[in-house]
């Protein structure tokens, strides 16, 4: 018997041992070769805005809210319509061979780039015109993190008000504990205890006052919020609202973690469903489609924009990289165990015996017998059942409360209110970092037009072009169509930053052979993988669901998706000439020494 306790024990030691064995031992000190005697972007560029050195911890969780947001949650509850015994495969083997070793080397390139980019990066180490290609299929990739989770945000707010008033509530309470760290000095351990009382607060307000607002009305409101968070200096908003979060981060994970080892309950979701389960409304084979489902579970190229976008400004030693870029991953594929466990454990139950857990489900009887009694059926209606729990944020944060709830004698309510507190403060994070990374990679689009000095390159105007643009998209709600477009593009982009990170170690840090194809091998799986998915979701996909919905606004959004495909072709035809002429270089050197 499978059960919640063997799956996280599971995770635990392989994430234990990797980041000592490979992580540490491997990548740390063999091939990025970390010292804290180097300098740092931080304190070698302290600017009190964007250059700011920050304790390891609380950039972790600044930087794990970042990278994570709805996604090692959303992708993985989508997931389970194939089983979840095929998507903890995937979130492990992402997580150990090509997430962990992404996110790392994307941090340290940056810091020893101080702190550039990685598209600038990749056209300095590959070339300029893959830079300023790199740069544009960057910036439309942003665009789909900003609709994808904009889409889920305004979902879950729609469905669950109290978590809506929970959100906003934390948002006011950071400004608070902002002036108080940064104005008055307020020490780590008593802004900790501020914190804590903060985060109670906007609990305690939800449950009294549920805000409750249609979708689009809250898809204004988050326009309006990120362009405003996005903006700010990181100390006014940023730094204390993830202070907040890394505390979220730690005690979900502890409590999850506890809850479902003490639970022992049995995995009663089925195994394995359908190679070709409909989990994107139409019929989709687990290969190569995995990859547009469960994106920054298992791993994600929007890692190495925050890392290289913000975390390189605000890491304060090169040895505290391991822990914030290594470790986040882990962090993010724990998360995403969790997911599945919670799922697998209590959906059958509360299907069954929904009043018990104090939920209402539009769902007759005899559909539910017939959903849970076959395998097959249940991954084909897996779907409709998601919706009906509030989507892939909801269902996750029911089953979550219920499981630690049960486990350890807890109000289940309470527990599900703050399991969505937990997923949209990481999204609102991933949603105004990714529109202040936009402006970024805009500014630097601009610089290399010369239009820097125009009104094109204020701060607040290209903030404004990213958040209009992102929630344009995100306006139809059609997330089983936004989330795949922009995982694919997602995981797309992780493949040419590991591509990035490989020409640094094969040039820069001259890496053994063997340490090069641990970049290079992934790499190249992934990149396959990622583009024969992309080509099935425009070619069979998206007009499926395109069809069925009508809407312009979905077209735009395939249209991107195949502009990408085009910019990923450049891109690794740019690769592949520069370790041709890489590799020439070298025989004619060795040549020359014979």
């Amino acid at each position: 018997m499978i059960t919640t306790t063997l799956l996280v024990v599971i995770a635990l030691v392989i994430y234990a041992t990797t980041y000592i064995l490979y992580g540490r031992n491997v990548l740390e000190k063999k091939v990025v070769k970390a010292s804290a005697e180097r300098e740092v972007p931080a304190k070698k560029f302290f600017d009190g805005v964007d250059f700011v050195p920050t304790n390891k911890y609380v950039l972790m969780g600044h930087h794990f809210a970042s990278i994570a947001g709805a996604g090692p949650i959303v992708g993985p509850a989508m997931a389970m319509g194939w089983g979840w015994l095929l998507p903890i495969l995937w979130i492990w083997f992402g997580n150990v061979f090509v997430g962990a070793v992404h996110d790392y080397l994307s941090l340290m390139a940056s810091v020893r780039y101080d702190g550039r980019s990685i598209q600038w990066i990749s056209g300095r180490l590959i070339s300029k015109s893959m830079g300023r290609a790199f740069s544009i299929f960057i910036y439309f990739a942003l665009l789909l993190v900003i609709a994808a989770f904009g889409a889920v945000i305004g979902k879950l707010f729609t469905a669950i008000p109290v978590v809506a008033t929970a959100s906003l509530t934390q948002i006011a309470l950071a400004l608070v504990l902002g002036y108080l760290m940064y104005q008055k000095s307020l020490k780590p351990t008593y802004a900790a205890g501020v914190a804590a009382l903060f985060i109670l607060i906007s609990v305690l307000v939800a449950e009294n006052f549920p805000i409750k607002l249609s979708y689009n009305e809250w898809i204004v409101v988050l326009l309006v919020y990120t362009v405003i968070a996005a903006s700010l200096p990181v100390w006014v908003l940023l730094q204390p609202r993830d202070f907040m979060n890394s505390l979220l981060l730690y005690f979900g994970l502890a409590i999850g973690v506890v809850g479902l080892v003490v639970l022992f309950g049995e995995l009663k979701v089925p195994a394995y469903t359908s190679f070709m389960a409909p989990v994107l409304g139409v019929a989709s084979p687990f290969w190569p489609i995995v990859p547009l489902v469960i994106a920054c579970g298992a791993l994600s190229g929007f890692h190495s924009l925050v890392a290289s976008g913000t975390t390189s400004k605000q890491l304060d030693s090169e040895l505290s990289g391991l822990l914030v870029g290594y470790g986040s991953m882990f962090a993010e594929g724990l998360l995403s165990t969790l997911v599945v466990a919670s799922i697998a454990a209590m959906l059958p139950l509360m299907l069954t015996n929904p009043s018990a857990y104090g939920i209402t489900l539009k769902l007759q009887p005899q559909e539910i017998s017939a959903i849970l009694s076959n395998p097959v059926e249940f991954g084909n209606k897996y779907a409709k059942v998601m919706s009906a729990f509030g989507g892939p944020a909801g269902i996750f944060s029911k089953t979550f409360g219920a499981a630690v709830g049960t486990a350890l004698h807890l109000p289940i309510s309470t527990l599900a209110l703050f399991a969505g507190l937990w997923i949209t403060s990481f999204a609102l994070t991933t949603l105004d970092t990714t529109v202040r990374l936009a402006r970024f990679t805009w500014s630097e689009l601009m610089e290399d037009l010369k239009l820097d000095k125009t009104l094109l390159g204020n701060a607040w105007v290209s903030s404004v072009i990213a958040a209009l643009l992102g929630f344009s998209l995100a306006w139809s709600g059609a997330y089983l169509l936004l989330w795949p477009a922009f995982s694919g593009v997602n995981q797309m982009l992780a493949s040419i930053a590991l591509m990035t990170v490989a020409a640094w170690v094969i040039k820069d840090l001259k890496a053994p052979k063997r340490y090069q194809v641990t970049v290079l091998a992934p790499a190249g799986f992934l990149w396959v993988t990622v583009t024969l998915a992309l080509l099935i979701y425009v070619a069979y996909i998206a007009p499926v669901t395109i069809a069925a919905k009508g809407n312009v606004t979905l077209a735009a959004v395939e249209a991107i998706t195949i502009v990408e495909l085009i910019f990923n072709f450049y891109l690794l035809k740019e690769f592949l000439k520069v370790m041709r002429e890489e590799r020439s270089q070298k025989e004619v050197a060795v040549s020359a020494k014979l």
